[in-house]
């Protein structure tokens, strides 16, 4: 959510944000609204003046004159009424505007309406060459006895997936690679829950636009979140921090699921796009200032670019379009790992800058040294999601007797093991 006085004050800013990114959105219409709610609140503010002026009138006349005011006073209750349900209604449709303004980009992003448009800015490794005919991870899991694909379906529908064995290692082994990777950079591991309330998915900028592609549970009013960024927004949601506890810095644990809406037909098969995974987010409220937000997304960028290198996968880093970022986004980097399978890459991390956009709409705030209370900046981005990035070990560091070379890094989670 923008600041409305920016949107007053800057609509062809606010315009432009529309165009690039993509949005259905009449700004000019939104700028009337808010005229036509603030007129109202205003007719509101001076009607309950008066109201407070009758009020004591009444208290000094006399009883002939009391009948008359009483009478006054219910045509005036009635008209009041009809104006404050006005307001009510005006602001309830302004305040579902205000959730579908798009954050204002990075001038540098590159404009276009999605993935097409994005820009290879970094590449870093080298595939694999191999001399043996590669397998493809769902073959490998297969052949080792390391997944059950058909009787997972039998359970839980398609895109479902039972790890076994040495391939459930080698995923703890991952995400707990990641988690000591935060720690080590001052970043406090958090498990966070899956199970949401809807003004958290609000909050962090899910709803209303994604709503399609979140699992609902309505008998407890509850949401399965996508992402551990859900509930770490929302961990201080309508909290006033102090400027000295900043910046917050989180590992979040959690299983993640998505409906995968839209998806058929691409990257199906095995565990590349699936319904249920687990992941370690990195998360980072920070002060209300570019150059801290901008310090912070490298950073988060570099902890992502760390881990890839720490398991000897060759991957790239994008400039992602203005269309493709999302609504919230000032900037955002993924970083695309490759997938010998595919002979291509694919995204395992996604690296986000949402400057003040998403703490104003969880009311996430923090007191300044002057005693200013200001938004705050929050960043994310992907640690390790499995069991994609446990796609990509395992089909690049595969042998031509099926086994799998482990990376000295995760060697320690699994007693010392080099081969699986």
């Amino acid at each position: 959510m923008l600041d409305v006085r920016t949107i007053r004050e800057h609509p062809e800013l606010v315009k432009h944000a529309v165009e690039v990114k993509g949005i259905d959105l009449d700004v000019d219409a939104l700028v009337a609204l808010d005229t036509e709610v603030r007129r109202l609140r205003h007719e509101v503010d001076n009607a309950m003046g008066e109201r407070k002026r009758r009020s004591k009138e009444f208290g000094r006349a006399d009883e002939a004159t009391r009948e008359r005011l009483r009478a006054e006073q219910a045509d005036f209750d009635v008209r009041l009424g009809a104006t404050k349900d006005e307001h009510a209604a005006r602001a309830a449709e302004l305040q579902d505007l205000l959730l579908q303004v798009p954050g204002i980009p990075w001038d540098q992003a590159p404009v276009g309406a999605g993935e097409a448009e994005n820009v290879v800015i970094k590449k870093v490794g080298t595939p694999p060459s191999f001399d043996f005919e590669p397998l493809d991870h769902v073959t490998l899991l297969e052949e080792r006895g390391w997944a059950e694909f058909a009787r997972a379906r039998n359970v839980s529908g398609e895109r479902a997936y039972a790890l076994r064995g040495d391939a459930v290692l080698l995923e703890r082994a991952v995400l707990s690679y990641a988690l000591d990777l935060l720690v080590t950079r001052s970043f406090t591991p958090i498990s966070v829950p899956s199970l949401v309330r809807e003004a958290a998915l609000v909050g962090t900028g899910m709803f209303p636009k994604g709503r399609e592609e979140t699992y609902e549970l309505p008998a407890d009013d509850l949401f399965l979140a996508g992402t551990g960024e859900v509930a770490l927004v929302g961990l201080h949601a309508g909290e006033i921090l102090d400027k000295a506890q900043l910046p917050l810095l989180y590992a979040g644990i959690s299983p993640c699921f998505r409906r995968e809406i839209g998806s058929a037909g691409r990257d199906v098969r095995g565990l590349i796009r699936v319904h249920q995974f687990e992941k370690v987010e990195q998360f980072v409220v920070c002060e209300a200032d570019d150059a801290e937000s901008e310090k912070w997304h490298q950073a988060l960028l570099d902890c992502a670019e760390q881990l890839l290198l720490d398991l000897d996968l060759a991957y790239e880093v994008v400039e992602c379009s203005t269309g493709d970022m999302g609504l919230g986004k000032f900037r955002m980097n993924d970083i695309n790992t490759w997938f010998p399978s595919l002979e291509s890459y694919r995204e395992t991390h996604s690296c986000s800058t949402l400057h003040d956009w998403q703490a104003r709409r969880a009311s996430l705030r923090y007191r300044d040294t002057d005693g200013t209370i200001k938004h705050a900046h929050t960043l994310n981005n992907t640690a390790a999601a499995t069991p994609r990035l446990l796609v990509a070990l395992l089909e690049n560091h595969q042998n031509a007797d099926r086994t799998v070379t482990v990376p000295p890094v995760l060697r320690p989670y699994l007693q010392g093991r080099e081969v699986l």
